[in-house]
């Protein structure tokens, strides 16, 4: 049955925020300063050690390892490399925090004492360098000392923590295979799944939440745009298909700027092109690699129906036969549906975080057009109510600089994004308890 926003209300006043005692702020930062030393420790090695998605066998184990020390019931190679620990403390409500824990194919190039040099093959057999270029080990140092933090305060709170590592994010996979392998059946079923996400353009210290939509709809398409190669010198004999892309490519543009609402957010993408090999040869085909963006199931459906109608219609103009049509192909197993905070919950959350942190130290921030699948949490049959929030990543000085040049800091996925370690783990850390004790019964 979907949760209601009536059905959600009864929910959260069941669960009536946290009456903390005056102490309990000051307790968790004592806490969190006497782990800081081996969090850091754990964090170094992470970020130094990194591994691909669907590979993540030893970060997997780190985790699971760590987790285990704290008191968590650890469950391993769940959904693949997925972790699942859960902590029972009485009766009251579940809740659930995911930690996701893929690198990516990037070749470090921060110049950090810790920064990473390995280099591997990936599934496909290709030898890449891998790095934490999207902070992921800062998410899972962040649940390693929160999991910390809550089974030392076991006095202070009544109900169940279930602490999520996920495997397979960046692919866009991990969320869907834990939730096959029965996630939401095989451990206790969450009443909220909350999530975290590093900042690279937030100063570390901050925290950023926003109701509604937060990451997009993301679609992976390739198109094979096929024609009839020849001479360069003859072209009248041919089907060039590299026009043929060139005026396709042009066209797909006017599906955001024509054919959806400029209120709607929508973005095409042409990351790749790849075709021919010499320059006075005319190539049989030409690939194209798409990525596609909106908020909006409407716009989603949309867009990609478009583009199989622009790429016939191209094809027709050309005057290519139909069983040279383009090939328009959906890689639908790495979609990733948007991610949606559920406004109740996520007002109550920064109520909440304000009065741990302070009204400076959380902000409101804005929708993205980057994915998620941590929104797959939130579409079960359950309907789980959802909550991704920020964390700033970056040093204040450095985030003010390039207020003041308009200097773009490296963003995520760049080979120079270098989150500040301190400040960012410790504030994840504050904001990951502060909001679990908020929703969790009071002993």
């Amino acid at each position: 049955m979907k949760i209601t926003a009536a059905v959600l209300g009864a929910a959260l006043a069941a669960t009536a925020p946290l009456a903390a005692a005056e102490d309990l702020p000051a307790a968790v930062a004592g806490k969190i300063a006497a782990e800081y030393a081996s969090l850091e420790a754990f964090y170094t090695d992470l970020h130094r050690h990194p591994e691909l998605s669907l590979m993540e066998e030893q970060t997997s184990a780190k985790v699971a390892a760590a987790l285990r020390s704290a008191g968590f019931d650890v469950t391993d190679h769940f959904g693949g490399y997925g972790v699942v620990a859960v902590l029972k403390n009485g009766p009251g409500p579940t809740v659930l925090f995911r930690s996701d824990m893929d690198a990516l194919p990037v070749p470090e190039e921060t110049g950090l004492p810790y920064a990473s040099t390995v280099r591997t093959k990936d599934l496909s057999g290709r030898e890449v360098s891998v790095m934490h270029a999207c902070g992921h080990d800062i998410h899972m140092t962040s649940l390693v000392g929160s999991a910390r933090v809550l089974a030392a305060l076991k006095d202070r709170w009544s109900g169940t923590v279930v602490l999520v590592g996920q495997p397979a994010e960046e692919r866009s996979l991990g969320a869907r295979a834990m939730l096959s392998a029965g996630l939401f059946r095989k451990f206790p079923k969450p009443d909220f799944a909350l999530a975290l996400h590093d900042s690279a353009t937030m100063p570390a210290g901050t925290v950023g939440l926003v109701e509604g939509n937060i990451m997009a709809n993301v679609d992976w398409v390739d198109i094979t745009v096929r024609g009839i190669g020849g001479h360069g010198a003859y072209p009248q004999s041919t089907k060039d298909p590299i026009v043929l892309s060139a005026r396709i490519i042009l066209a797909l543009q006017t599906i955001v700027s024509r054919e959806t609402s400029p209120v709607e957010p929508c973005v095409v993408t042409v990351g790749s092109i790849h075709g021919g090999a010499k320059a006075n040869v005319i190539p049989n085909e030409v690939k194209l690699q798409l990525t596609l963006r909106s908020y909006s199931d409407q716009v989603r459906v949309h867009t990609i129906e478009a583009i199989k109608r622009i790429c016939r219609g191209e094809a027709i103009a050309a005057g290519l036969p139909e069983d040279l049509a383009p090939e328009v192909k959906v890689i639908e197993e790495e979609a990733t549906p948007a991610t949606v905070n559920t406004p109740e919950l996520t007002r109550r959350l920064r109520a909440a975080l304000t009065a741990w942190m302070g009204a400076d130290r959380v902000r409101p921030t804005i929708a993205e057009m980057g994915g998620e699948d941590f929104a797959y949490f939130g579409r079960t049959t359950e309907h789980i109510p959802l909550c991704l929030f920020r964390v700033g990543a970056v040093d204040p000085a450095k985030v003010a600089e390039s207020e003041r040049t308009g200097v773009a800091l490296p963003p995520l996925h760049s080979s120079r994004f270098a989150p500040v370690p301190e400040p960012t783990i410790k504030t994840a850390i504050t904001a990951t308890v502060a909001s679990m004790l908020d929703l969790l019964g009071k002993k």
